[in-house]
């Protein structure tokens, strides 16, 4: 698929009143996460004891925790960790397993079993299962956090970049270019990824708001990114011993969770809408 036809669908999926909305949603997103140390009313690591559990008002807008610390500026900054580490994970997950799956699906034989036979015994496992096992084996934090998000997703991408260059390594013009003396390197990189990779991408987008969601779940299990940074995951957990006298602390990050992972998800079926991908992944 050309650059100018992606771009054509990108437009189109933008133009429709759900990809529209997706858009705007993903852009709020993105912009509070990047601006947060400067539009957080408050320090996200700065304790107030005076000010523990305060209900929402025009000095807190989203109340206080347990340790008095401004709900909306820590919702603000964990938006970053969120983002950063499910953005990450998923571009390493996504450039790993194209990688994997277009060498399995061009040059087949042995490492193309040996790909396949990794890739089916990891897609098995629910991805949320192989996170936290990674994530107990090399311990939490930060990185390790990405590590163990990216690894959970290799499957699928490999998988589905695998089957789009199987699909098209026998077309007309890759066997002209085979003929030309065209080398292994060129072929794969000029001819069969440019036209695989739109499907890849479209899955690693939604695959995003996944990783969104698993983030905040190890954090949630204290697995993840560790205190004092914030992450949507971790307030949650520490939320829940607070949800009848401060409901408010669980209610802000869930509700940026779920307002995130849906714009993705909408921008993502808009996105699969305008390029027409189901009709074109069942013509091959």
């Amino acid at each position: 698929m050309s650059g100018a036809t992606q771009q054509g669908a990108l437009m189109r999926a933008v133009k429709s009143w759900r990809g529209g909305l997706a858009m705007l949603g993903i852009l709020l997103v993105v912009l509070a996460a990047v601006l947060a140390p400067w539009i957080a009313p408050y320090a996200y690591d700065i304790q107030n004891l005076s000010a523990t559990n305060q209900d929402p008002s025009l000095a807190h807008w989203l109340g206080t925790d347990e340790f008095g610390r401004d709900v909306l500026s820590r919702i603000l900054v964990g938006a970053r960790t969120s983002l950063t580490v499910a953005v990450t994970a998923i571009s390493v997950s996504v450039l790993v397993g194209m990688s994997l799956g277009a060498a399995a699906g061009y040059f087949g034989g042995f490492f193309d079993r040996m790909v396949t036979a990794v890739v089916d015994l990891t897609w098995s496992f629910p991805e949320v299962l192989i996170a936290l096992i990674f994530v107990a084996l090399i311990g939490p934090g930060l990185q390790s956090t990405m590590i163990a998000i990216s690894i959970a997703y290799l499957a699928q991408f490999a998988r589905l970049t695998r089957a789009q260059v199987m699909s098209i390594k026998n077309e007309t013009y890759v066997e002209a270019a085979v003929n030309l003396g065209g080398g292994h390197f060129h072929i794969l990189f000029r001819h069969l990824l440019p036209n695989a990779i739109t499907p890849v991408v479209v899955a690693g987008m939604l695959a995003t708001g996944d990783a969104i969601i698993l983030e905040a779940t190890l954090g949630f299990f204290g697995l993840g990114v560790q205190p004092p940074k914030p992450s949507w995951g971790a307030m949650m957990s520490s939320g829940t011993a607070q949800i009848f006298l401060a409901p408010w602390t669980i209610l802000g990050p869930g509700i940026a969770i779920a307002f995130t992972v849906i714009s993705i998800n909408l921008f993502g079926d808009s996105l699969i809408e305008a390029l027409d991908i189901r009709s074109r992944m069942r013509d091959n």
